[in-house]
Formats: C-alpha cells, sequence, structure tokens
C-alpha cells in the first residue's frame, strides 16, 4: 500500500507542477525550475513511505463529535487565558504526552499571535465545504424540493434576506441598531463616504 501511494502522489505532484499549480516562495523559489523540482522529487522515489490505516470511527455520531471540536471552534479558548499584557500571553495547555496533564506556558506576544495565526486560513481556502443538496450551486432548488417531497411549506424570506445592509441584518438578529450614535444614543449615525478596500496580491510562503 505504502508503495502504491508513494507512486500515485508523485504521479499527481508532478502533474500538478506541469499544469502550473504549484508555486514556491522564499528559500523553496528555485523549485519553480522544473529541473531543481525534478531533482528535489528523486530521493522520494526510492524511500520507503509509512501509510498509516485503522479502523473507521464507531458510527457517524462519533464523526460528528470529532469534527465539530475542530470545525466550530477558534484556535484557543478565552477560559484558557490567563493573563495578557504588553509583552507575553500566559494560557493553560494539556500535555497529551503526560497523562493529559494541565500545565501553564508563558509566550512572547508576537509568538502567540504567530501560533495562534497558524490556525487561520489563508484567503480563498474554506474550512466546510458543502457537498451534495448542501453544495453552494443548488442549494436553493435542491433545498425546496426537499420540502416539497416532506410535504413542508415552502420557506420564507428572513428579515435578514430581504437587504445587503449588514447594520440591518444586526439589527433584526439582536434587536440594537448600528444606526445609532454610541454615545449619545438618541442621534443617528450618517454614512457620508465608503472607502474601498485595497486589494494586494497574497504570497504565502510555503517553507
Amino acid at each position: 500500500m505504502s508503495r502504491l501511494f508513494r507512486g500515485l502522489f508523485l504521479h499527481y505532484l508532478g502533474n500538478a507542477f506541469a499544469a502550473g499549480k504549484l508555486r514556491f516562495f522564499s528559500a523553496l523559489q528555485q523549485l519553480n525550475e522544473r529541473a531543481a523540482f525534478l531533482r528535489h522529487l528523486a530521493p522520494l522515489r526510492t524511500a520507503e513511505w509509512v501509510v498509516y490505516s485503522k479502523r473507521p470511527f464507531a458510527g457517524p455520531q462519533q464523526v460528528l463529535e470529532y469534527l465539530g471540536r475542530y470545525t466550530h471552534r477558534i484556535a484557543i479558548s478565552n477560559n484558557r487565558l490567563l493573563s495578557v499584557d504588553e509583552e507575553k500571553v500566559r494560557f493553560r495547555w494539556k500535555d497529551y504526552r503526560n497523562g493529559d496533564r494541565i500545565g501553564t506556558m508563558t509566550l512572547s506576544a508576537e509568538e502567540f499571535i504567530r501560533r495562534f495565526l497558524l490556525h487561520v486560513l489563508p484567503d480563498g481556502f474554506q474550512r466546510i465545504r458543502y457537498y451534495g443538496f448542501l453544495a453552494n450551486r443548488y442549494r436553493e432548488p435542491k433545498l425546496t424540493r426537499c420540502r416539497e417531497l416532506l410535504g413542508m411549506p415552502p420557506s420564507s424570506p428572513t428579515a435578514c434576506s430581504r437587504s445587503d445592509d449588514y447594520r440591518e441584518h444586526y439589527e433584526a438578529l439582536v434587536g440594537r441598531s448600528l444606526k445609532q450614535c454610541p454615545i449619545c444614543h438618541h442621534g443617528n449615525m450618517v454614512c457620508l463616504e465608503v472607502i474601498p478596500a485595497v486589494n494586494r496580491p497574497h504570497r504565502w510562503d510555503t517553507s
């Protein structure tokens, strides 16, 4: 199995490079040249790869519980943060290699932010992709058909779906208006000008 996986992986990796789908930056920039890329892969064709496989999870409920812990939470919750100042962040962590022992760690603010951002997906990546009748392209007609088959009434548009103004969405959801002055709570905020965002191409360091 490991050799089959190795062959297929390197085959499709080579196809991706030939199609121009791979880009290398920083210390790996030289791999953009075909000869350098092939030299880099050459040792991998003879190395013994390790393929780990095991029995699947114990049913769909366990799969949902396992994935839910990672797809709907941030990298670290507020209750694990013990202290924060201008230079240091102190937080609790669990040492799984030492009997799940709870310890504390102190990092510089810069290192803490660096580790936190490792869990933030780059632009264009999605944490969850929907599939089947929930896929974005056909979701509305498919859900309409599902309601018909289940004998359910058609869905009515919500207050949030009637406007593209995020302030109206917020007011419909929480009952407070973002158009009201946050200082005096009597006057209304008036939009005078919208400053367009400046789009700059992102270059990700894959090293």
